[in-house]
């Protein structure tokens, strides 16, 4: 099964916390922070203003930082995605 996100419509799959400080303490999955940077893995054709529409401003396979609580998350084949709008990501990582 695949997503395709409509209009100005995203869908991302957050990256894995860190599980260990750069100390090397082990961190516990309560004590983990939710991340923030998520790999873009299917973008909607954008939205229509004014007749006209206006394009995306990322692409399939771009990393992204992402807000944290933004969007839904779906579960599909056991992976967790978070299908948000493009205003919820901030910016891209290069």
């Amino acid at each position: 099964m695949t997503l395709k996100p409509l209009q100005n419509r995203v869908v991302i799959k957050f990256v894995e916390a860190e599980e260990k400080t750069k100390t090397g303490i082990i961190l516990t999955a309560s004590a983990q922070e939710k991340p923030q940077i998520a790999e873009v893995i299917a973008v909607g054709p954008g939205k229509i203003e004014d007749s006209t529409r206006i394009p995306m401003s990322v692409k399939v396979g771009d990393k992204v930082i992402a807000s944290k609580y933004a969007g839904t998350s779906v579960k599909i084949d056991g992976v967790e995605y978070v299908v948000l709008s493009e205003d919820d990501i901030f910016a891209i990582v290069e």
